[in-house]
């Protein structure tokens, strides 16, 4: 309880802190360009810069070589375990629909969630969609701060998780305190049949999934960028921006699925 308090204090200074950019109907309006990209403040770019070539190597070292590894795989067993942190991430998906009103995600949500973890063998196999209920949007927390009206406050760049603003980092504190049922079910509480590696493997393997599905697209981006740092700090801002106000088209260089499968 004293944990849910303190969220609670934290994301009301962050709301009151961005109001004096945010508009009555709770989106950014200051540095708004044309293509509805807002410019968020980088309050911390020598530090940020610091931690990205840090990660870069990480990447260099761990995560790329996984990922081509992951490449290796048969499609068929790729796409199920695509399937299966697609099914996961509904749990946190559904209250943040529920959150922002959006009352039919979460009921459709709700049902992929039950269809996919049953008949779907534990999401492995995408059933619902055979049923007619596609996939929706994915939501979280910061999303739905978003929503509410809270402004993004600072950019950062955290050590392996990478690009996030402070009402994206709360949004992700709220996981911790009982936003995220698989967090609960694993790591939080002492379960029979789940430990806390279960929830640390399916992060993991998350990473390694997106990964791979953008190695060449990183690699583009790599390539082509004057300032890696900066596209990639972009690319982030957008899609987000994107995300909490429901715009349908993807941004110039993002897909329409989970800032997945850059277009070169």
């Amino acid at each position: 309880m004293k944990k849910l308090a303190s969220l609670i204090i934290i994301l009301t200074l962050t709301i009151l802190s961005n109001y004096s950019i945010a508009g009555d109907d709770g989106n950014i309006k200051l540095n708004e360009r044309k293509n509805g990209y807002v410019e968020v403040k980088d309050c911390f770019e020598k530090v940020n810069r610091g931690i990205f070539g840090f990660n870069q190597v990480l990447d260099k070292i761990i995560f790329k070589p996984l990922a081509k590894g992951y490449r290796m795989f048969p499609q068929p067993i790729r796409s199920g375990t695509s399937n299966v942190l697609n099914n996961l991430s509904n749990v946190v998906t559904i209250p943040n629909n529920i959150l922002q009103g959006q009352i039919k995600d979460a009921g459709i949500n709700s049902a992929r969630l039950v269809i996919n973890s049953t008949v779907g063998i534990a999401g492995i196999f995408d059933v619902a969609s055979y049923y007619g209920l596609k996939k929706r949007d994915k939501e979280d927390y910061g999303q739905t701060f978003g929503v509410w009206g809270a402004g993004p406050g600072c950019y950062f760049v955290l050590p392996v998780l990478g690009p996030t603003t402070v009402r994206d980092s709360i949004g992700s504190v709220a996981n911790v305190i009982g936003g995220d049922a698989w967090y609960n079910v694993t790591v939080a509480n002492d379960t029979r049949y789940f430990s806390e590696a279960d929830y640390w493997a399916s992060r993991l393997g998350a990473g390694i999934d997106f990964r791979a599905k953008n190695l060449e697209s990183f690699e583009s981006l790599e390539k082509n960028s004057v300032d890696l740092y900066a596209s990639v700090r972009s690319l982030y801002l957008q899609d987000r921006y994107r995300k909490i106000n429901n715009i349908d088209e993807s941004t110039e260089t993002l897909s329409d699925d989970d800032w997945e499968e850059l277009e070169n």
